[in-house]
């Protein structure tokens, strides 16, 4: 499988199914509330980070076509990692931005999501 492939599926599931658990559960208003854990959004941002990194390294695409969105993807959660972990009130202060948007993020996760699930078919 052409690694493309493989990050738009794996990219695509995550956002459908985060998506669809945002609206069905209301959790992301819980999650933008424990941002004010400096801890927890430590943790977070190791795993965020580590996620960029790998999309990153193994993903450096900058193409013409939907490929540079795994690449953009991967550079724009590295850097959210690496916020996360050198500057946790920062993350804090831009989640509370995002409370009132609440149900367009989930729609446009799961709109993303399903554009990567079609062109990785």
């Amino acid at each position: 499988m052409e690694i493309s492939v493989f990050f738009a599926r794996l990219w695509g599931s995550f956002f459908v199914i985060f998506g669809l658990l945002f609206i069905i559960t209301r959790q992301l208003g819980k999650t933008i509330e424990m941002t004010d854990d400096k801890a927890f959004v430590i943790s977070t941002g190791y795993i965020t980070l580590l996620m960029g990194l790998v999309t990153v390294i193994l993903h450096n695409v900058w193409v013409a076509d939907w490929r540079v969105v795994i690449t953009i993807l991967g550079w724009s959660t590295l850097i959210k990692g690496i916020m996360k972990v050198g500057y946790p009130e920062q993350i804090h202060k831009q989640a509370q931005r995002f409370k009132k948007k609440q149900m367009f993020s989930a729609v446009f996760l799961i709109l993303l999501g399903l554009f990567l699930l079609w062109v990785s078919l």
